[in-house]
């Protein structure tokens, strides 16, 4: 099966790219959501979770106790890169059984992840696009849609890789800055990974 990972900063507009290739019928497994997932359906994470944090990382009931483990991670670079060390992996497996379960006729999948090259899950693709917008752009759009401040907006954005970086690492670009339309562009790559999945 042909992969395609979609990635863009916080307030990129990703998630929007991605709802235009699902109305084309290309399936998206969305990484972020799978992560909190796995969070409490991966055994193997839920160990892991448990050995390096402590088993109050979750409560009776199985659900994650996301408070404890924001309090531990929060202001730790350390012990968050442990943290996803043990999650990047889960999420990866989710990846690869969610693809083995989509329709064989699909020409090719999407797989959208904020953090695409940071961990490393490009190399799990055979393409990878960025959905790029300036940056004063996506902070008004992420203040806007999660009611934070601009200090808190450029700290989430801090904790990416730079714009930069990731134009320098990824294959295909899709700019959605509020000035061009996406839908032209989104279809002129559809039609690309629809040669290079057939090829």
């Amino acid at each position: 099966m042909f992969k395609v990972g979609v990635t863009g900063n916080i307030g990129s507009g990703k998630t929007t790219v991605c709802k235009v290739f699902e109305v084309l019928g290309i399936p998206v497994f969305y990484a972020d959501d799978a992560a909190k997932k796995v969070m409490v359906e991966d055994d193997l994470l839920i160990a892991g979770v448990k050995q390096q944090f402590g088993n109050e990382s979750y409560f009776e009931d199985g659900s994650l106790n996301r408070k404890h483990i924001a309090g531990i991670v929060f202001n730790d670079k350390e012990q968050l890169t442990k943290l996803n060390a043990l999650v990047h992996p889960a999420t990866f497996r989710a990846f690869d059984a969610w693809v083995a379960r989509v329709d064989k006729a699909v020409p090719y999948v999407l797989k959208e992840a904020a953090l695409l090259f940071e961990s490393d899950s490009y190399k799990m693709c055979n393409r990878s696009v960025l959905v790029s917008a300036p940056l004063d752009v996506r902070l008004q759009r992420v203040i806007k849609r999660d009611g934070i401040s601009v200090d808190e907006a450029r700290n989430r954005d801090a904790r990416q890789f730079t714009e930069e970086v990731k134009r320098g690492m990824a294959d295909d670009l899709i700019l959605n800055d509020d000035t061009g339309l996406v839908i032209p562009q989104v279809l002129k790559l559809h039609q690309l990974y629809l040669s290079l999945s057939h090829s």
